[in-house]
């Protein structure tokens, strides 16, 4: 049999597994689900829930689940965290660069789209990382301002993850990997680690972070094995596909205080993985900027999270604790529409977690016998009955299309939960939003105001002159997840695989020069630059790391002919402004260096080009020509070694 794979759909391993109703099969199978399969037909939906209890007590009991960590009192937060945001540190939205600080109280009020965030993933080294020899711990403890940032986030309310790379095995090394992560999460601090490419820490890992951090919460990306649910309090859903009738979470459903997040980082539509979160009462990772591109949620889903999370955070105890029952009986004329439902049910209070997987608005009944008691459209704002025996008024709502919505039932006699008042004003403002249209941004050419030139002589002699007219270029470059210059790269598919997901790969980049353009056969030298400080006294407005490779602000004797690194974007354009020029554009560059003339400095390094983007959340920048740099040993890093003049990097 030959397999092929299509990016579009999901691949078997992502596939919800079906659940055996006869009693003779075999449950430990059922260790290896993501998600537990439903069955089409609602006769079956009882022996169902019957065989996924039955996989519960006898995994338990195989596994001889110890339940400690969970009562860690510092952990305690994970069970609630019901929106995580993964954030590159240079989210426009997060850094402002103008003044080189950290923002995160707009990114926090932009974050109210959502409901806000319970914690955050700052993210910070991939896919940078490699471009020079800074490990994974540098491109923490490198970061201006980063405790600050950590600070003021835990002022906020949220919890903090920091990301583990274990692949980063290439780059300076320090201490072992144990120890730099404690550390880490210690001196920052952090409240969690992101386990990136791991589904689980070993041991050893587990208690030398407990020790360093008392409550630490580990997060695996995917599936999380069965075993390790007992030290790990969270997990990623990530490329988890549903069955047609909302499945059942494995992990979460062996232990309803392992939190899971619910993510499909390519997807424009989140419809699907917000209502198995739902039904499931697990969480959701909100991720826009996917690693320095924009993958930006519609309008609709946004809303359906803040619905979700409002209810979420009130009646939490519910869904920890309550009786849960996956699949609740509805009436007949709401399963024909595609409404299905989960209850979590304690002490006289029952709430249903209902949604829509049809492409229309539901309004009709939803309960089939309703209750006596009292029953309340939380989302739609309205009591639907109130009687004293059973057979009253049918409770008829609206369930939005790929949406959600939620009923609570109070018994008779049963007291009004505390938090019912404040969530019932919470939820009054917040209404489903219909415009699942992606938002799209488009990343433009930046053109900042150069420093005033100061003029110095003419063109050197050799320079390599560009002449004005129409070009076309075949630009080489690698397929990352940056994606080159607009849009995702993975546009609504499920895992992208390697080596598609880093092939080599070409595009035709075409222009008009209105003018000719004179490109320096050379890179800027440490001389070169030495004499522009000591001519105008320059000082970066960014100052962390300037000309880090200089001995006490003198160029280290016999490097004076090396190219200057050690210098941003601003600091490379104010030499250049005092020059009487300016930066060379990515094409510049490329059209200079395909005469062959231009010569490269030792050591190769990266040159900076004029061609800056921002598409007002993600900011990046394409490099030339390469370094003789390369780290070893992952296919994550960042590109080294010498290129050709067709390549080209996207910082």
């Amino acid at each position: 049999m030959t397999y092929t794979f299509d990016s579009l759909v999901p691949r078997p391993i992502d596939l919800p597994t079906p659940v055996p109703l006869d009693g003779a099969a075999h449950l430990a199978a059922l260790d290896e689900a993501k998600i537990f399969a439903a069955p089409d037909d609602p006769a079956d939906w009882p022996a169902w829930r019957e065989r996924l209890s039955a996989w519960r007590h006898d995994a338990r009991t195989r596994h001889r689940y110890d339940d400690a960590a969970y009562h860690r009192p510092e952990a305690a937060w994970a069970a609630r965290c019901f929106t995580v945001a993964q954030v590159w540190l240079w989210d426009e939205l997060l850094f402002d660069f103008d003044a080189q600080r950290f923002t995160p109280g707009r990114f926090l009020a932009d974050a109210e789209r959502f409901g806000g965030l319970d914690a955050v993933v700052l993210w910070h080294a991939y896919p940078v990382i490699g471009i020079d020899g800074r490990n994974q711990w540098d491109h923490y403890r490198d970061v201006p301002g980063i405790d600050q940032l950590v600070a003021d986030l835990h002022a906020a309310g949220l919890h903090v993850f920091v990301d583990y790379n274990p692949w980063d095995t290439g780059t300076l090394r320090g201490g072992d990997d144990l120890t730099e992560l404690a550390a880490l999460v210690r001196d920052l601090p952090a409240d969690g680690v992101f386990l990136d490419t791991l589904k689980k820490a070993e041991p050893e890992l587990v208690d030398r972070l407990e020790a360093a951090r008392p409550g630490i919460v580990l997060e695996g990306e995917s599936k999380l094995a069965v075993e390790r649910i007992g030290d790990h309090s969270a997990s990623w859903a990530q490329f988890f596909a549903d069955s047609a009738v909302p499945g059942v979470l494995r992990a979460h459903w062996y232990e309803r205080r392992h939190m899971q997040h619910h993510v499909r980082r390519w997807h424009r539509d989140h419809s699907e993985e917000l209502q198995s979160a739902w039904v499931n009462g697990t969480g959701v990772m909100v991720w826009e900027v996917v690693f320095g591109v924009w993958v930006g949620w519609n309008a609709r889903d946004a809303a359906t999270v803040r619905r979700m999370v409002t209810v979420q955070r009130a009646a939490a105890d519910l869904l920890l604790a309550g009786e849960w029952t996956p699949l609740a009986p509805l009436a007949p004329a709401a399963h024909a529409a595609g409404v299905y439902a989960s209850t979590f049910a304690g002490e006289g209070v029952t709430l249903w977690t209902l949604v829509n997987r049809g492409e229309r608005d539901y309004t009709g009944p939803v309960l089939v016998d309703p209750p006596a008691g009292t029953l309340i459209d939380l989302t739609g704002g309205a009591e639907l009955a109130r009687s004293d025996a059973p057979g009253g008024a049918p409770a008829t709502l609206t369930v939005p299309a790929r949406s959600i919505a939620a009923l609570l039932h109070l018994a008779p006699g049963t007291t009004e939960p505390p938090w019912l008042p404040g969530l019932r004003a919470d939820l009054a403002g917040l209404a489903h939003d219909g415009d699942a249209t992606f938002p799209h941004r488009l990343a433009r050419r930046r053109t900042p105001a150069p420093p005033a030139p100061v003029r110095r002589g003419t063109v050197p002699a050799d320079a390599v002159v560009v002449p004005a007219g129409d070009y076309v270029l075949t630009v080489r470059h690698r397929a990352r997840e940056t994606g080159m210059y607009q849009g995702a790269p993975y546009v609504d598919e499920w895992k992208p695989l390697v080596p598609r997901l880093h092939d080599a790969r070409t595009l035709q980049r075409e222009g008009t020069l209105e003018r000719a353009v004179a490109v320096a056969v050379t890179e800027v030298t440490n001389a070169e630059y030495a004499e522009f400080l000591a001519a105008t006294g320059y000082r970066p407005r960014a100052g962390h790391r300037f000309l880090g490779n200089w001995l006490a602000g003198r160029v280290p004797a016999g490097a004076e002919d090396a190219p200057v690194t050690y210098v941003d974007l601003d600091d490379a354009r104010a030499y250049c402004a005092w020059r009487g020029g300016r930066l060379a554009t990515e094409d510049e560059w490329q059209l200079a260096g395909q005469t062959g003339r231009l010569r490269r400095g030792a050591p190769v390094v990266w040159n900076w080009t004029e061609s800056e983007h921002s598409d007002g959340r993600t900011r990046f920048v394409m490099l030339k020509g390469g370094a003789d740099y390369a780290a070893e040993g992952s296919e994550w890093y960042f590109d080294g070694r010498p290129q050709a003049p067709d390549f080209t990097a996207k910082l």
